[in-house]
């Protein structure tokens, strides 16, 4: 449902909460996270892009968090790499539909509407405080 770049981001940024208090290099994000190097910065650009993250150039620069992880939601990276399309209108382009959508459409679009209010509950902060056993990858890969 989700594509590869909104799970690297979402991975790069759950990293960088937990490392909020100093820039982290975009190799160290890489290597910590399993994102490919070419890769992660091109969503680091987006991010910054979508005013998530700072990036800076140069000795002691790197990526930083534009918010704190209390305020910074899991569909404020969602929306910055790869926005949640909803469904406004018959994607069949059917005139019989008018401006309604069918049972079906209607159906998909309020799953849509169901994910970005669960994505826009959940901060960053949540998913590094989760009492799940199983840690994310961006955690595990780090001796936290």
């Amino acid at each position: 449902m989700f594509s590869q770049t909104v799970e690297y981001a979402l991975r790069a940024t759950v990293h960088l909460a937990i490392h909020a208090e100093s820039p982290q290099r975009t190799a160290e994000i890489a290597e910590s996270t399993k994102v490919p190097l070419a890769y992660l910065s091109k969503i680091l650009q987006g991010l910054q892009r979508g005013h998530i993250v700072h990036l800076q150039r140069g000795i002691g620069g790197g990526a930083k968090l534009a918010l704190s992880p209390d305020r910074l939601t899991v569909l404020d990276v969602v929306n910055a790499v790869d926005p949640i399309k909803r469904i406004k209108s018959c994607p069949l382009h059917m005139m019989s539909h008018g401006p309604n959508l069918c049972a079906l459409h209607r159906r998909l679009d309020d799953s849509m509407q169901a994910i970005e209010q669960s994505l826009g509950s959940t901060t960053l902060r949540d998913l590094m405080n989760d009492p799940s056993r199983n840690r994310a990858l961006c955690r595990e890969a780090m001796s936290i």
